[in-house]
């Protein structure tokens, strides 16, 4: 989301330097959706992976759909979500064709809309699904009951939610425990919460826990953050946002840090601001 008009607007060049940086980490799934950079990322991003000389097979895509943004770029007069088959269709086309290839990995309803039809969905994915151009199909941002309506007609492999220290409401609503139960991979974007973004008693607590275990754990405060995150059961995948390189190296070193069970309530311990009940 971040690589264009929508964070450091990278050049080409540098989409297919930090695309090989990636690579050379062991980083290959690359999360787009059709809105960001305002309908402008994913065909810079496209081009730079066409002249990346990076084989398709060795990469997976992910794109998202269903929001209708307001911009120069579409006749969109307010914000609002389509999932009519047709548009889906549609949408995938366009993302296809932007990205330069044939199939996404994986294709997700980027939020929930009040006046989705489970059966239209179940038929678009359907057809993309035997068309060949989706492999997997998911959706961002629902609730256990919207995910219910959608995958009694349809299967659904993937939920991408909010996710992370300070926003953790899914462990204890039902969704993350729906979705293990149903086989559902979550994914968690900005995993890092707001711990970097604010400086308030909720932060500050934090910071001083996590500085406690990172000699312990010779681990940088991100590093432990995305570790807290990997030790539930669900399995989350973390969408990681950093642009920076080093920071995205430090992020796949996080996946070798397994938090001892006490530290782990420590964290969340921190983060809420009083015991567990």
């Amino acid at each position: 989301m971040t690589w264009g008009a929508w964070g450091k607007q990278f050049s080409q060049k540098e989409m297919e330097t930090i695309i090989h940086h990636c690579m050379a980490n062991g980083i290959t799934t690359f999360d787009h959706a059709d809105i960001y950079g305002a309908y402008t990322t994913e065909k810079e991003f496209g081009t730079a992976f066409k002249d990346s000389g990076i084989n398709r097979d060795d990469i997976q895509l992910i794109s998202k759909c269903g929001i209708q943004y307001v911009c120069d770029n579409r006749t969109n007069e307010v914000k609002h979500y389509n999932y009519s088959k047709d548009y889906i269709i549609w949408s995938v086309e366009e993302s296809l064709r932007h990205l330069h290839t044939d199939y996404l990995d994986l294709l997700l309803l980027h939020r929930p809309s009040p006046l989705m039809v489970a059966e239209d969905i179940a038929e678009a994915i359907t057809i993309l699904k035997k068309a060949g151009k989706i492999r997997d199909f998911g959706v961002s941002n629902f609730t256990p009951s919207q995910m219910e309506m959608i995958g009694l007609r349809i299967d659904i492999d993937v939920n991408q939610l909010e996710f992370s220290l300070t926003s953790h409401s899914a462990m204890h609503d039902g969704t993350l425990d729906y979705m293990k139960t149903c086989g559902i991979k979550p994914m968690s974007w900005s995993p890092l919460g707001t711990v970097f973004k604010n400086d308030n008693e909720q932060t500050r607590r934090i910071h001083k826990q996590l500085g406690v275990f990172m000699e312990k754990y010779n681990a940088t405060e991100d590093q432990l953050l995305l570790a807290w995150i990997l030790k539930h059961p669900s399995g989350i995948h973390p969408v990681v946002g950093t642009t920076n390189k080093k920071r995205l190296t430090q992020a796949v070193d996080a996946t070798k840090i397994s938090l001892d069970l006490e530290d782990w309530f420590a964290v969340l311990v921190a983060s809420q601001g009083h015991k567990v009940p």
